[in-house]
């Protein structure tokens, strides 16, 4: 069985990540996304071991020094890690898998997982950026402002990713993701012709 390939999908909050790779999972239903680690508190509607492992900041400092992650990142104050068990059991399994990690993290990956497809999620401006993460309306004002801080960071990095996307129109962008997925057939074998 050949081995899976591994998708790194990153991009500032506010940017539709989620939206976008719901739309990308419709279209590519086989695509895996193994379930991370953090430390934030859920949000309404979120359950662990769907969205995420939620776990103590000591939790995940025992199981980052036990080697349990394949990369970690400090993230508007919370910790997130991906699961290198969870991940190599999927791509052992043939599996194509989509990791949604911060600028932080696909850095420490860029090295470590040379064939890996790094894609990165832009918004159309960083005006409507602002304007989707002031709408969303999840963050106190001191928060949006360090995610603002963070945005301006993460997209000044995008240049080393192999792809950037604009996501204007969730319908599009994940079309445009899964033309990227479906059309690098020697990196990409494993998916849809």
């Amino acid at each position: 069985m050949a081995r899976g390939r591994l998708v790194v999908l990153s991009g500032p909050s506010g940017v539709g990540k989620d939206t976008v790779i719901q739309a990308v999972r419709r279209r590519l239903p086989e695509l895996q996304r193994p379930v991370a680690y953090t430390t934030r508190a859920p949000r309404p509607g979120e359950e662990d071991g769907r969205e995420y492992s939620f776990v103590s900041p000591d939790e995940f400092l025992r199981l980052r020094e036990g080697g349990e992650f394949l990369e970690t990142a400090t993230v508007h104050g919370n910790l997130y890690g991906t699961s290198k068990r969870r991940v190599e059991e999927l791509l052992q399994r043939g599996r194509d898998v989509l990791l949604k990690i911060d600028v932080q993290g696909a850095s420490q990956l860029q090295a470590d997982q040379p064939d890996a497809t790094f894609i990165f999620l832009a918004p159309p401006s960083r005006e409507v950026l602002l304007a989707r993460l002031r709408e969303r309306a999840t963050e106190s004002p001191a928060e949006l402002a360090r995610r603002t801080e963070d945005a301006d960071r993460e997209l000044a990095q995008s240049g080393w990713y192999h792809h950037l996307v604009v996501n204007d129109e969730v319908e599009r962008a994940a079309d445009e993701v899964v033309r990227i997925l479906t059309g690098d057939r020697a990196r990409s074998p494993r998916l849809p012709q």
